[in-house]
């Protein structure tokens, strides 16, 4: 099976306008959902305790802002506030408030492995180094929910550049802090801890694969995975590790959390594909926060164009 797919544009009628999100509790009762799914899934669907967090006093706005096929992106509130943040807690509305006194600084990001330059970089140094975007990038979780996000990043190749990975270098291996004071996920004994994720060496080159430093213009909050995190939007959402202390370039194809965990439901790959079902439930409709119909996922969750190419030949109901 070739992945030759192209993105699918967004009609005008699927765009939920700014002021018309619904209400929590009624998005919340359309879902129906059981809750007993979440041990072993890399993403959630929303609780009935999201209903009751609260953000800052003077929330970050987008007004206006939208992705390239015209998505509004979703709310401060909603971004900041349901979270997937297993070393904290598989509730996704207690994350935040577990995540408040997570100290981020000092940190220090250690690229190391098969490469030229091994160098260990503070997070002001990366600050420093590589200009600053805005990314708009869709996230698709496993568990076929979604958001638009506002970005603040830059090409993970950009880092890679400035180790000089060496001709052996294959894959990228990635892996999360693993403090249990400060985590009390951690204390899960199910998962094979820390979180560690990888990526082919290409597929991390790719301009679209993102080291986030920010969402909304602002610094990234801890529970979307501050000070540093890996963004891949054409990749289900547990991809895009969080926290990240260690990035390892390795000849190997690495050992990830969620393939270790629970290999018939979670592969290598993770490219968002609506042909391929989780084992226990569709991958073919989303449900975009905010809003309360369903809609199509798109093949590489819209980023065909851009990715398509670097899965030709491959099997992807095999290599998923």
């Amino acid at each position: 099976m070739t992945a030759a797919f192209k993105s699918v544009p967004v009609r005008p009628s699927e765009i939920t306008p700014k002021h018309v999100y619904l209400s929590r509790r009624e998005f919340l009762k359309g879902l129906g959902v059981l809750a007993g799914a979440a041990v072993l899934s890399a993403c959630g669907l929303l609780p009935d305790e999201a209903e009751q967090a609260t953000g800052p006093v003077n929330e970050p706005q987008a007004v206006g802002k939208k992705d390239e096929m015209g998505n509004p992106v979703n709310t401060y509130q909603d971004i900041t506030h349901y979270n997937n943040f297993y070393e904290f807690s598989t509730d996704k509305a207690a994350v935040a408030r577990l995540a408040e006194n997570f100290r981020t600084s000092p940190w220090t990001l250690e690229v190391y492995g098969l490469v030229n330059r091994p160098r260990t970089f503070g997070v002001e140094d990366l600050l420093r180094l590589f200009p600053q975007e805005e990314r708009i990038y869709r996230l698709r979780c496993v568990e076929a929910w979604s958001m638009v996000i506002p970005w603040n990043g830059f090409p993970l190749a950009s880092l890679l550049r400035e180790v000089e990975p060496t001709g052996n270098a294959r894959y990228v291996r990635f892996e999360t802090l693993f403090d249990p004071q400060q985590m009390p996920g951690l204390k899960q004994p199910w998962y094979n801890w820390p979180y560690q994720e990888g990526l082919r060496l290409d597929e991390a080159m790719h301009d679209l694969t993102l080291l986030a430093t920010g969402l909304y213009g602002e610094p990234m909050p801890a529970q979307n995975g501050a000070p540093i995190r890996l963004v891949v939007p054409w990749k289900y959402g547990f991809k895009s590790i969080k926290s990240v202390v260690k990035i390892e370039l390795v000849a190997e194809q690495p050992s990830t959390l969620w393939s270790s965990a629970a290999p018939d439901e979670y592969g290598f790959y993770a490219n968002v594909n609506p042909h391929v079902d989780h084992p226990r439930w569709s991958q073919a409709t989303e449900r975009r926060i905010g809003e309360l119909s369903r809609r199509e996922t798109l093949m590489f969750n819209g980023y065909a164009e851009e990715v398509a190419h670097l899965y030709d030949g491959m099997d992807l109901s095999k290599y998923y």
